[in-house]
């Protein structure tokens, strides 16, 4: 919770009563770590439209070291793929998702004043 009131809250302005939601107590949540110190986090939760990823957030001391990745790679190889695996990117972070198959679904929308898109996996024989 501290990285991501770090993250989301301070750095972004994101009201505490958005970032921290009714979601926190039944989703999985990972913690990344960079030479033993907390660095990263994510979440995941089962929706009735799959599995929805969320809440990725890596502090700014340890941005580029490829905690970001990790943290989707880890999920991903924890997950049942046969269901849709699906995340709301923040729109200057859409291009981070692609390279693991997530493709922009639908419209533009804004989620605490940010605007975000839809991104879904995509099967790779699509």
């Amino acid at each position: 919770m501290e990285i991501r009131t770090n993250v989301f809250v301070d750095e972004q302005n994101v009201p505490m009563d958005v970032e921290m939601d009714e979601f926190d107590a039944t989703s999985t949540h990972v913690l990344a770590s960079w030479q033993r110190q907390p660095a990263g986090t994510a979440r995941w939760r089962e929706t009735d439209e799959g599995w929805k990823l969320e809440r990725f957030a890596v502090l700014k001391d340890y941005r580029g070291k490829q905690i970001g990745a990790s943290l989707v790679r880890f999920i991903m190889n924890n997950l049942d793929l046969s269901k849709t695996v699906y995340l709301y990117a923040q729109e200057s972070v859409i291009n981070f998702y692609k390279p693991f198959g997530f493709v922009e679904e639908g419209e533009r929308f804004y989620e605490a004043n940010i605007p975000h898109m839809k991104m879904v996996l995509k099967n790779k024989n699509e």
